[in-house]
């Protein structure tokens, strides 16, 4: 995507011809110069690889720092680009914990700090630097079933693929399954049951959760069964014959039901909304007449990375995807939450601080700012010409 002159043409600008003879506005991407780049566990080499050479093409000086349980794999990157020929100069890596990194960028000051990581984190990063800062945070991602049911089979492995796939821990799993009623006479309920129930550690099909222990996980778990109407659908169980230590998470793939009318209150919504990082998800229903209740809860929340809307009735795409405001949202009867940023934007909106990753459009957005330089040349104007204001 960036061999050749395409970085270049990455931090394309504009001019403009000015008011008279000899000026000259030009638009410019311009680097922010020191900057610092924090990601997560998660994808320990795709976040930090794509956003660090987003950062290099536009010619700043990027601070890396990957969570310590993975950034060996950050470290050996930077050694091939070293052998390949980048300056030793051009990065800096701190490995370390988190509260360290924290303190370095208090003294440090960095113009401009990319966060991917929890909603938690970002917003003290966000306060601690003055807001500057561009997030990606929050994974707590919607996917709406509409009222046109069609390629059942699919949908169902496309669903339980969001949700439970890498144990959930992903920023763009599903976490809110919200399917019209036609759906769950058609067997969507089943069958998703039946795909969780084949997840197992003997294929790491489900596995470790890193950020959420097992006893965490069930008391959201419980906390969630207590709202009116509410049942287990699948799951609940920690799981059985491991060696996983116990500040980890291990539970079967789980989902909770949570009928639409229970979620109207502030409170209730926001237990629902809260995000487990980890193979757990919340799913309700709705009917034709209902669909305005589904667009409250979706815009209740308060981070909106990505979404899906499951349909091909393009009367109700329009009235979902008008009223949302989700960064990167897939429409169609395909559509899913999880999905590759190297071919389409990836990052959240409704935010000035939202983050994108992967493509020129992102790039120029995170690691560069504007700045007009106006060439002003002459001729001057004869100063008997001209009057005092």
């Amino acid at each position: 995507n960036f061999s050749g002159d395409q970085v270049r043409f990455t931090a394309r600008g504009f001019s403009v011809p000015g008011d008279h003879a000899g000026q000259t506005s030009n638009g410019l991407r311009w680097p922010y110069g020191p900057v610092a780049l924090i990601t997560p566990f998660n994808f320990p080499l795709e976040i930090p690889a794509l956003q660090l050479m987003g950062a290099l093409f536009m010619g700043n000086k990027p601070l890396v720092h990957v969570d310590r349980k993975v950034s060996i794999v950050i470290e050996q990157l930077l050694r091939l680009l070293h052998h390949c020929g980048m300056p030793l100069t051009d990065v800096d890596l701190i490995h370390g914990d988190g509260r360290v990194v924290n303190e370095l960028l208090l003294r440090a000051k960095p113009r401009s700090t990319l966060f991917t990581g929890s909603q938690r984190v970002a917003e003290k990063l966000a306060l601690d630097l003055q807001g500057k800062v561009f997030l990606e945070d929050a994974g707590y991602d919607w996917k709406v079933l509409g009222p046109d049911v069609a390629e059942l089979d699919y949908v169902a492995w496309q669903a339980d693929q969001d949700a439970y796939a890498c144990s959930g821990q992903k920023c763009s799993a599903q976490s809110l399954l919200l399917m019209h009623r036609n759906w769950r006479k058609a067997g969507l309920l089943e069958q998703l049951k039946a795909r969780a129930s084949t997840r197992q550690l003997s294929d790491l099909t489900i596995g470790p959760v890193l950020t959420w222990t097992t006893k965490a996980m069930l008391d959201h778990m419980n906390k969630l069964l207590q709202l009116p109407g509410a049942q287990l659908l699948w799951g609940g169980q920690p799981l059985q014959g491991h060696s996983i230590p116990d500040c980890y998470g291990a539970i079967q793939p789980t989902a909770v039901f949570v009928p639409l009318e229970a979620m109207r209150e502030p409170e209730a919504l926001q237990l629902v909304t809260t995000e487990v990082f980890g193979p757990f998800q919340v799913i309700t229903e709705f009917d034709d007449g209902q669909l305005q209740s589904v667009l409250d809860v979706l815009e209740g929340m308060s981070h909106h990375l990505t979404a899906a809307v499951v349909s091909n009735d393009l009367p109700f795409l329009q009235k979902v995807l008008a009223n949302t405001v989700n960064g990167t949202t897939y429409a169609g009867i395909r559509a899913r939450t999880t999905g590759a940023p190297q071919n389409h934007w990836f990052g959240p909106a409704g935010d000035p601080r939202g983050a994108g990753i992967g493509t020129p459009e992102a790039i120029r957005l995170v690691w560069s700012c504007h700045r007009e330089i106006i060439h002003d040349f002459g001729p001057c104007t004869a100063t008997s010409e001209l009057k005092q204001s």
